[in-house]
């Protein structure tokens, strides 16, 4: 009966702990939206047109669906080991399609640690799509065949 408990103990036990990672699992962080930085803030000016915002913000992530005055940037940094980062840059037009108005929500003039590195993935945004196709290898030259040559079948 001990050897039975001790058994059902142990199972258990492995059961639980095979479950459970106590070593930690592999975290990344996550960015999501469109990267707003206080140097792209800074360069908006009241009266500036939509193609204008457009070319020093790029897209908005949101459009407001009843108003198109509006414009949302927002952008979200899950961390792996830490909280979340969020950005938002709130921008409003006139009926002209006029700037008139930037809010920001969040701190823009802290740099965030956006991973560059060269592995595997989606490709960074202005890199040479040549750069990133693998190199060649080696190849042992293939014998050319010649119109007479016969195939050789090895029989035993």
């Amino acid at each position: 009966m001990q050897k039975l408990t001790r058994i059902i103990t142990l199972s258990v036990a492995l059961t639980v702990v095979s479950g459970c990672s106590y070593v930690g699992v592999y975290k990344r962080d996550i960015p999501q939206g469109n990267l707003v930085t206080q140097e792209m803030v800074s360069q908006l000016q009241p009266g500036m047109t939509q193609e204008q915002v457009t070319y020093v913000m790029g897209r908005p992530l949101l459009e407001a669906p009843f108003d198109s005055r509006q414009w949302d940037y927002v952008y979200r940094l899950d961390k792996a080991y830490s909280g979340v980062e969020q950005r938002r840059v709130t921008l409003t037009f006139d009926n002209a399609g006029r700037l008139v108005n930037v809010e920001q929500q969040g701190d823009l003039s802290r740099d965030l640690p956006i991973s560059t590195d060269s592995g595997m993935g989606p490709a960074v945004e202005g890199a040479d799509p040549i750069d990133a196709l693998p190199t060649p290898t080696q190849r042992a030259p293939v014998p050319e065949s010649t119109p007479d040559s016969q195939p050789v079948f090895m029989t035993e």
